[in-house]
């Protein structure tokens, strides 16, 4: 299954890989907590799901997470750049499932709703900030 939201913040592919890390977890969602950083591209985290080892890894237009150890493989990434909307920020996860119980589902658009809105917040924030530097 697989679940799409629009950011409408501008930024860049840079934008998102600097600013998104796990020493800043709290800006992605208040879902996920930092249980212990492992490397730049690796951290145990807690969830509403459990612990799970998350990666993080730089693709083309941005950034993609994985939950490891998640038994629905659990992942997503956030982008600009593309279609279906390349000036704003699109968030993308899926599960290896093509069905799901109501709960879980509910659970999923909370995370997705979660963190979008933190996501909006921080890039649009940014996007102020370097307006009022340039003036």
């Amino acid at each position: 299954m697989e679940f799409f939201r629009t950011i409408n913040s501008k930024t860049d592919e840079n934008g998102i890989k600097k600013t998104l890390d796990f020493k800043h977890l709290e800006l992605m969602s208040s879902q996920l907590f930092l249980l212990e950083p492992q490397s730049e591209y690796l951290a145990e985290i807690g969830s509403l799901w459990g612990e799970f080892t998350l990666t993080r890894q730089e693709i083309k237009g941005g950034l993609r997470f994985s939950l490891l150890e998640c038994p629905n493989a659990l992942t997503w990434t956030i982008t600009t750049g593309y279609e279906p909307a390349p000036e704003s920020i699109i968030v993308h996860l899926t599960i290896n499932r093509t069905e799901k119980d109501d709960e879980f589902l509910e659970e999923i658009k909370d995370f997705l709703d979660d963190h979008s809105s933190l996501l909006e917040q921080v890039f649009n924030s940014k996007e102020k900030q370097q307006l009022a530097q340039t003036k």
